[in-house]
């Protein structure tokens, strides 16, 4: 009889909403803490929170939140003053 192995247990995600406060939601993306204020972010404010956890990795810098159809790079996120028209800030 000829028996394989199956791995158990699922892989981590590399990226994972990990909190959502009346202020703005975290996300993990791979060994990487993001916050998301929703001053800056006004288009998750009103969301359905559980439509906020529905987010993917289009690209190594880009993610998609398919529910809410909101997609944004990682660069925005990390720096939001860089993209006035995006976020609202003035230049």
């Amino acid at each position: 009889m000829n028996m394989t192995s199956v791995a158990l247990g699922t892989p981590t995600s590399e990226l994972e909403v990990t909190n959502v406060s009346p202020h703005g939601l975290w996300l993990l993306l791979r060994d990487e803490e993001l916050f998301l204020p929703f001053a800056d972010f006004p288009w998750f404010k009103d969301a359905p929170v559980s439509k906020l956890f529905h987010v993917e990795i289009l690209s190594p810098n880009h993610l998609y939140w398919p529910e809410l159809d909101i997609d944004l790079s990682v660069d925005s996120i990390r720096h939001p003053e860089r993209f006035p028209l995006m976020s609202g800030h003035p230049n």
